[in-house]
């Protein structure tokens, strides 16, 4: 529990800046369990009112919680969501954080992340980098993003808020991931164009690369050891989630490379794209997924000036 309880404090006190007599919510599922007892014990040593929810594990990232988790969230001051799959893109979540609620999502937490990397990165310092990537694609209308696995994508961004996941969520309403570090922003729909190659990671079952040919938006044509099995998945869940969703941009020096996706879309020097749901960050499409597909030394361009050149930011 030792080395757990360390990154749970970082969650608890410096992530989420937990207050005495504040009603702190964990909400995990079986696998998670032990992460969650890990961060009940750090929220109860400031004195707060904890509640820990355990739910059944989910089919995939992005579906909604029981309806009595939701309303839990939303009575809420603070929640921390270690769970298997996502809370992040959930109407749930959106809906508690317009209540005030401060989010943090841990999707595929593990122990071992706990203890080591991104989670005890210094989040003043990620905050700083990441607000800065944010404002940048903040001011941007077009991004056009290339890399040396075969990424050839533009898209436009013009009139959409980019959102800083800094790891510093003190403001009600405040949420995002924890471990944290990326600036992300919901694409224009129907504006996507070109090809994505994976070379990271991309969902806890999908391993390998994968090749997305995007037309108007949308994931037209995917390839690679891994389709069959993405491809899949995304049927499962409607045809809106073949959506090009999201753009973001890795910013937690700590960060690793480890076939998490929750740790790998985090790593500096990386960017990622996603299908599915936007609907919780600035976009219009609900689709109840949300996967993100990571790749390596990119090039990224706004409006034609380099705001990253092989992996390098420039802000």
């Amino acid at each position: 529990m030792g080395g757990l309880l360390r990154g749970a404090r970082i969650a608890v006190k410096t992530c989420m800046g937990v207050k005495r007599g504040e009603k702190v919510l964990v909400v995990t599922d079986p696998p998670r369990i032990k992460v969650a007892r890990a961060l009940i014990e750090a929220a109860r040593e400031l004195r707060t009112k904890t509640t820990l929810i355990c739910m059944p594990v989910g089919k995939r990232h992005g579906e909604e919680p029981p309806v009595l988790v939701a309303e839990a969230m939303r009575a809420a001051d603070v929640v921390l969501a270690p769970t298997t799959y996502s809370l992040t893109h959930t109407q749930a979540r959106l809906r508690a954080s317009q209540a005030g609620a401060r989010i943090a999502t841990m999707p595929m937490i593990t122990e071992e992340m706990m203890c080591r990397g991104a989670m005890l990165a210094d989040y003043r310092e990620v905050s700083k980098l990441t607000k800065r990537v944010a404002a940048s694609l903040d001011r941007a209308s077009e991004v056009e993003i290339t890399a040396p696995a075969g990424t050839d994508l533009r898209l436009s961004v013009a009139g959409r808020r980019a959102y800083p996941d800094t790891g510093i969520f003190h403001i009600p309403g405040d949420f995002g991931n924890l471990p944290a570090g990326e600036a992300f922003i919901a694409p224009v729909e129907g504006t996507a164009e070109g090809r994505v190659v994976v070379d990271g990671s991309m969902v806890d079952t999908v391993r390998g690369r994968i090749e997305i040919s995007v037309e108007k938006g949308l994931a037209r044509k995917i390839s690679g050891g891994p389709a069959r099995r993405l491809t899949k998945l995304l049927d499962e869940a409607g045809p809106k989630s073949k959506n090009v969703a999201e753009f973001g941009v890795g910013t937690n020096p700590k960060a690793r490379l480890i076939g998490n996706v929750l740790e790998d879309e985090k790593v500096l020097g990386t960017c990622h794209i996603a299908l599915g749901d936007n609907s919780t960050f600035g976009g219009r499409v609900k689709a109840g997924i949300h996967v993100d597909g990571i790749f390596l030394n990119p090039t990224v361009k706004l409006d034609g000036k380099i705001l990253m050149s092989d992996g390098r930011l420039k802000v």
